[in-house]
C-alpha cells in the first residue's frame, strides 16, 4: 500500500465498516468492538501520514486522482496540506473517543447507530481532504445524514424539533452553496481545486460563505446550534462541535479565500465584524448560559468567531493562530462534552442550579474538568492561549480595534469556564448530587485522559501545528497561491 492510497483508506474503510455492520448480524459486543478497532486503526493510518509528511514542502501531498464525470471535468482528487493534515487528526481522534463513549454507555439499536457514527466519519475526512469542489460538497452533504439520524433517534426530549432546525439550516447554506460551485464550474472550466483560476465575483464568494457560516456557525446564523447541542447524544455534540464545526470554517480557508481574493478584500471589514461579533455574543450568552452543556455550547459559538477573526485578517499569524486554535478547540470541547455525559449519567441534569459538590470523592471527574477548563480559559502556557495570541497579534497587524475586541471576548472566556467548574465541583451540592455518583470509571478515563493528554503535549509544543500548517515562511501568501 501506497502512503498516497492511505489518504482514500481514511475516507473509505470506515464507509465500508458501515456496511458491514449494516448487513451483518453482528452481537451487540461484536458491533460495538469492530466500531472502536476501526477508529483506532484511522488514528493509526494518521499517524503514519504526519511521520512521512514533508513539512517543508509547498504543494498537495498524499494525492489521488481519477476522473469522476469527464465531460464536466469533475474528478475523484484527494490530497492533503500541512493544515488539513492536523484536521483530519482532530477527526479520528475525536471520533474514536466519542465512539468509545457510544461503545461505553451501551447505544441502543448499535449496528445503526455505529454504522452511522462510521459512516460520519469517512465522509468528514473526506471534506478534509477533497480536492475537487463537487467532491467536497459530495462530503459536506453526506455529513448530514448520519447527524440527521443520531440527532433524531439518539437525542434528548426535544431531539426532533432540534433535529428539522438543524437540517433547514444547514440544507439552505448547502443549496446555495451547490449553485456557486455550479456556475464557478461551467466559468472556470474545471471544478479542480488545485488548478482551477480565482474569480472576483462577490456572488458567487457569499455563496459559499453563506454555507460556510452556517455550519461554523456565526452569528447570526447559529440559530440550529443551542437546541441541537443540548438535545444530541453528548458523543454527538463532541462531534458537532470538535469537528463537524470545523468544516466550515475549512472552507473559509481552504475555497473561499484563495479561490476568491478580491471579494475577500472587499469583504473583509463586514466578515471580521461578524466574527467579532460572534466572538462577543457568544461569550456573553456562555456566561449566562444555567447548564454544563449550554456553556460549552455557547463558547463554541465564541470560539468559531475567534477562528474566523484571524483567518479574515489576513496575516501570517491569523492563519496560523486560526488553525492551531481550530485543533486546541476540537480537543478541547470534545473533551467537555464528554465529561457532560459523564455528569449527566450520573446526576440525570446539567443544570448548575441542581449541581456543585462533584469534586469531593471524585478526584478523576475534578482533575479532568479542571485540566480541560482551564486550557479552554487559554492560561498561558496552554494550547488555546498560542492560538488565541497568535490570532490576536494578527488581528493588531491588520487594525488595533480587532484585537481589542478579540481580547475583550477572551476574559469572558475566562469568566464563564471559571463559573462552569465552580458550579459543578466546588459549590454547595445540589440535590441531584449523593455520595452514590461515583468518579469517572476506568473505560470512562480511557475515552477523556488521551484527549487532554494530546492538548497538554500541544500546550508544551504548539509549534507543532503552528509553524507546520503551511510551508514558507509566508502563510499568507501560502493561502492565496500554494494551491495553485
Amino acid at each position: 500500500m501506497t502512503i498516497s492510497s492511505v489518504t482514500s483508506l481514511l475516507i473509505w474503510l470506515p464507509i465500508a465498516s458501515a456496511l458491514v455492520i449494516w448487513l451483518l448480524p453482528l452481537s451487540r459486543y461484536a458491533t460495538g468492538s469492530l466500531a472502536v478497532l476501526v477508529s483506532l486503526v484511522e488514528v493509526g493510518f494518521w499517524i503514519e501520514q504526519v511521520t512521512r509528511f514533508d513539512f517543508g514542502q509547498s504543494g498537495l501531498q498524499f494525492s489521488e486522482s481519477a476522473t469522476w464525470f469527464g465531460d464536466l471535468g469533475v474528478s475523484y482528487t484527494v490530497g492533503e496540506y500541512g493544515f488539513s493534515l492536523w484536521l483530519v487528526g482532530l477527526t479520528v481522534v475525536v471520533m474514536a473517543a466519542s465512539l468509545g463513549y457510544g461503545f461505553w454507555v451501551g447505544r441502543d439499536r448499535p449496528r445503526a447507530y455505529f454504522g452511522l457514527m462510521l459512516f460520519l466519519t469517512g465522509a468528514t475526512v473526506g471534506v478534509f481532504v477533497a480536492q475537487d469542489l463537487l467532491l467536497f460538497y459530495a462530503f459536506f452533504e453526506a455529513m448530514l445524514i448520519p447527524l440527521y439520524i443520531l440527532i433524531g433517534v439518539w437525542g434528548g426530549p426535544g431531539r426532533l424539533g432540534a433535529t428539522v432546525k438543524f437540517v433547514i439550516y444547514t440544507m439552505a447554506g448547502s443549496l446555495l452553496m451547490l449553485a456557486a460551485i455550479v456556475v464557478y464550474g461551467l466559468q472556470a472550466g474545471t471544478f479542480d481545486l488545485v488548478d482551477a483560476p480565482t474569480s472576483t465575483s462577490r456572488w458567487l464568494f457569499l455563496g459559499f460563505m453563506f454555507a460556510f457560516v452556517i455550519k461554523a456557525p456565526l452569528f447570526p446564523f447559529h440559530g440550529w446550534l443551542p437546541d441541537t447541542y443540548r438535545e444530541s447524544p453528548p458523543e454527538v455534540t463532541a462531534v458537532l462541535s470538535g469537528v463537524v464545526a470545523k468544516t466550515g470554517l475549512y472552507g473559509m480557508l481552504r475555497i473561499a479565500i484563495p479561490t476568491f481574493p478580491e471579494p475577500t478584500s472587499y469583504y473583509r471589514t463586514a466578515v471580521l465584524a461578524l466574527a467579532a461579533a460572534t466572538l462577543v455574543y457568544g461569550s456573553l450568552l456562555a456566561f449566562r448560559s444555567p447548564d454544563f452543556r449550554g456553556v460549552v455550547a455557547y463558547s463554541s459559538l465564541a470560539a468559531s468567531g475567534l477562528i474566523a477573526l484571524g483567518l479574515f485578517s489576513g496575516t501570517d499569524l491569523g492563519f496560523d493562530g486560526a488553525v492551531l486554535q481550530m485543533v486546541a478547540h476540537g480537543l478541547v470541547s470534545a473533551s467537555l462534552f464528554l465529561i457532560a455525559g459523564a455528569v449527566e449519567r450520573r446526576t440525570s441534569t446539567g443544570e448548575f442550579r441542581l449541581l456543585g459538590g462533584m469534586a469531593r470523592g471524585r478526584p478523576a471527574l475534578a482533575t479532568l474538568l479542571m485540566t480541560a477548563g482551564v486550557i479552554s480559559l487559554a492560561v498561558p502556557g496552554s494550547a488555546s492561549f498560542a492560538g488565541e495570541f497568535l490570532i490576536l497579534a494578527g488581528a493588531f497587524q491588520r487594525a488595533w480595534w480587532w484585537a481589542v475586541i478579540g481580547a475583550s471576548g477572551i476574559v469572558l472566556a475566562a469568566m464563564y469556564m471559571l463559573r462552569l467548574i465552580s458550579a459543578v465541583l466546588h459549590e454547595a451540592r445540589g440535590s441531584t448530587v449523593g455520595d452514590e455518583a461515583l468518579d469517572l470509571r476506568p473505560g470512562e478515563l480511557a475515552l477523556v485522559v488521551p484527549l487532554v493528554c494530546v492538548l497538554l503535549v500541544l500546550s508544551v509544543w504548539p509549534a507543532g501545528i503552528s509553524g507546520r500548517s503551511f510551508a514558507g515562511d509566508n502563510p499568507t501568501g501560502a493561502v492565496e497561491a500554494q494551491f495553485r
